[in-house]
């Protein structure tokens, strides 16, 4: 089994899915108000409104990134609310977070000599 798809539930597909295409800096050319897919290879990202209300978070995404600091500058000027700047773990990976623009936490994250 592998995973096929991680879905971001939204109200605001066109305002999401258009974050997303600047954070992964990718067109997929849709400005569907229901249902975008981002990335469509192995493991999809898609935006998706069900309709249901969701007051919750329960659930992140992490994307390993080459050089973290320049996404973090990337991100600010995306205007997304920074959680955490890059800060390294004991671990030796280098992380960050930030809010989307419905409150998800996205983590960016690299890893020495990568």
């Amino acid at each position: 089994m592998k995973l096929g798809e991680v879905s971001i539930l939204t109200h605001d597909v066109v305002r999401l899915a258009d974050f997303y295409k600047s954070l992964l800096e990718m067109d997929n050319g849709s400005n569907d108000t229901v249902h975008q897919t981002i990335i469509a290879e192995e493991t999809m990202l898609t935006i998706f409104n069900d309709g249901q209300k969701h007051d919750r978070q329960n659930m992140c995404l992490v994307f390993t990134v080459y050089d973290i600091d320049k996404e973090y500058d990337r991100i600010q000027f995306l205007g997304a609310e920074i959680v955490e700047p890059p800060t390294v773990r004991p671990w030796g990976a280098t992380n960050m977070s930030f809010k989307d623009p419905d409150g998800n936490i996205v983590y960016l994250r690299s890893f020495p000599n990568q």
